[in-house]
């Protein structure tokens, strides 16, 4: 199952209190003060894993505590500390302080292995040894450990792919990422077959890939949340480019690109600047005898309004899709180098 948010709290371990101790040796009547220092309590650090990509495993579990230091002890014995707590949180997720109704942006995860502290443990506290001095030779008293913290956390994951599909529903999306990819995402004739996004990974060559990701369609007014339109787009931010899908058997092709632009405009002005590719997909459809007329049409369309290029290609029968997959890898390989 695919989640992309969660919100969860977690809690770093108090520090341990420090020891009021003395030595007790034979013949020695009155020893001088030995207590240890209490242990540092634990912290809780969200780290990257690259071999997740959902937050299933905070969908339940809603408390993550650290161990808390163990307290001091005579014969100047330090506390152990208390053992971290490691999150581990799929690439392109972000992390909010959602504490005492404010929204802070901790941090967001972008790399394996990157580390995010979120809650820092208490202080062990101070032994009685510390507090002796030429006055207070034997003091009795020691430093309890300092609290840790407590913070509700807001986790929101954006995935991270190279290229994103973007299109209406029943565009063909998701048979497209099956059939370039090992993916298997669910296909079927209907709109919304595709509620989660799905990644797939692109084989140019022996040694050269890209990852595609399906996001699920796009219908007018997704902006503003329409069709869980709000919950869909924020998944095409970290892509590096966009491929726009559209369904040639469409009443009107051309406007529906128009309109997939102005919602991913509205949503976020970044977004219809990426760089892009447009297919026409679903050309199995269409007669043969008419096909290159009707692309041909099309194309000047796009080309003679908006200076835009197209590519025809069809899932089901294959064609382009090679062409499709060498002209993506081009431009990846384009920004690479800028």
């Amino acid at each position: 199952m695919f989640i992309d948010f969660s919100r969860i709290k977690v809690e770093s371990g108090c520090g341990g209190s420090g020891c009021v101790s003395f030595r007790r040796e034979k013949f020695v009547a009155k020893g001088g003060p030995d207590g240890g220092d209490g242990g540092k309590g634990g912290d809780i650090i969200a780290i990257g894993n690259e071999n997740i990509n959902t937050l299933i495993a905070y969908r339940f579990n809603k408390l993550f505590k650290s161990e808390r230091g163990q307290h001091g002890q005579g014969s100047d014995k330090t506390g152990a500390c208390g053992e971290n707590r490691l999150l581990d949180l799929p690439l392109g997720t972000e992390i909010f302080d959602i504490s005492e109704g404010k929204r802070e942006k901790i941090g967001e995860v972008l790399s394996h292995g990157q580390k995010i502290f979120l809650a820092k443990g208490g202080n062990g506290g101070r032994g009685n040894t510390r507090f002796k001095s030429a006055t207070n030779k034997a003091p009795r008293y020691a430093k309890p450990g300092g609290n840790g913290q407590i913070l509700e956390l807001e986790l929101v994951l954006k995935l991270m792919a190279d290229v994103g599909l973007v299109g209406f529903p029943n565009a063909g999306k998701s048979t497209l990422l099956s059939k370039v990819s090992s993916a298997h995402p669910k296909v079927a004739d209907y709109e919304f077959t595709t509620l989660a996004p799905s990644l797939g990974v692109v084989q140019v060559s022996d040694f050269e890939s890209f990852v595609m990701a399906d996001i699920p369609g796009i219908i007018e007014g997704a902006h503003g949340g329409k069709g869980l339109g709000d919950q869909f787009l924020k998944h095409i931010q970290r892509t590096k480019i966009l491929l726009f899908l559209i369904d040639i058997d469409s009443s009107d092709p051309f406007n529906d690109y128009q309109v997939l632009k102005k919602e991913l405009h509205l949503y976020d002005p970044y977004l219809d600047k990426k760089p892009h590719l447009i297919a026409l997909s679903k050309m199995d459809t269409i007669p043969e005898e008419e096909k290159d007329e009707f692309y041909n049409l099309l194309k000047n369309e796009f080309e003679s309004k908006l200076h835009e290029n197209i590519i025809s290609i069809s899932a089901v029968s294959g064609e382009n899709l090679r062409e499709l997959i060498i002209q993506l890898h081009q431009i990846l390989a384009k920004l690479e180098k800028e």
